[in-house]
């Protein structure tokens, strides 16, 4: 398993974070009756892109809803900057992926019911 430093371990926090509350914002306003909630940040070693993990809820969305936030990545990567611009020099391009751990616990609990 990778290991990943302190520094991208502090960055990944500080996204996860802002990204939640960024994401809450926008849910209110684009997602009206969805669940979004960031599970998973992974910062690169050289801190220039933040993969974030999203599950969503009902997951029969999810494709649309990632492709939905995948075109405003620019206007998300912008509102990240303003809420931490003062705490990190660069700012981390930001790469949405679909969180399906979830799905994957509920489907090897329906197999092991009897």
């Amino acid at each position: 398993m990778e290991q990943f430093s302190t520094r991208q371990n502090k960055i990944s926090k500080l996204v996860h974070r802002e990204m939640a509350d960024i994401l809450l914002k926008v849910n209110k306003t684009q997602f009206v009756g969805k669940l979004i909630s960031v599970t998973v940040v992974r910062v690169t070693k050289d801190l220039g892109i933040a993969r974030v993990y999203l599950s969503i809820f009902p997951s029969e969305f999810a494709k649309e809803i990632l492709k939905e936030i995948q075109l405003i990545s620019k206007q998300l990567r912008g509102e990240l900057g303003r809420k931490v611009g003062k705490s990190l020099r660069v700012i981390p391009d930001l790469e949405f992926y679909i969180d399906d751990s979830l799905d994957y616990i509920e489907n090897i609990d329906n197999l092991l019911k009897p």
